[in-house]
């Protein structure tokens, strides 16, 4: 069973094109503030992770558009981790339509988040020293690791 944490938005007028439609990269950004989110509900935060010489860059992304957003509609970004050692993380993302927060609260458990998909995707990441080099979040910073282990399996 996987555990999705939801973190609702409403759509700008400044993500969207002439049609009313979000623009295609708009996606990426949501799935970024999802990995944020879920960070954030592990109790870090990414900036003291960066200031700590942490970083965590994409190595791949992919998306699939099934249904646009349109202009000043709810949204809700679903993030999950289906996978994540000490060096390397994978997050899966869904964006749906409407505020799921509003029945659900801020976590779902379930194979796929309830409601109407509009966007399914994933990045991979991997955990990187300030100069670019790996590192082993486990031995960097166990304290996180923890932190990070207890939410994927939450």
């Amino acid at each position: 069973m996987r555990t999705w944490f939801l973190h609702p938005l409403r759509v700008r007028y400044q993500e969207t094109d002439q049609m009313g439609v979000v623009y295609h990269v708009n996606y990426l950004n949501w799935f970024e503030i999802g990995r944020t989110e879920w960070v954030r509900h592990a109790g870090i935060a990414y900036k003291d992770m960066e200031a700590r010489g942490m970083l965590l860059p994409v190595l791949d992304v992919e998306a699939s558009f099934r249904k646009p957003a349109l202009y000043d509609d709810w949204i809700t970004v679903c993030t999950h981790v289906p996978q994540m050692t000490s060096v390397r993380v994978r997050f899966e993302s869904r964006v749906m339509s409407g505020n799921l927060t509003e029945t659900e609260g801020d976590r779902y458990k379930g194979e796929e988040p309830p409601g109407v998909l509009l966007v399914r995707g994933g990045t991979n990441h991997m955990w990187v020293s300030r100069d670019w080099k790996p590192v082993r979040l486990e031995r960097e910073a166990p304290e996180w690791y923890e932190k990070l282990a207890a939410l994927v399996n939450a």
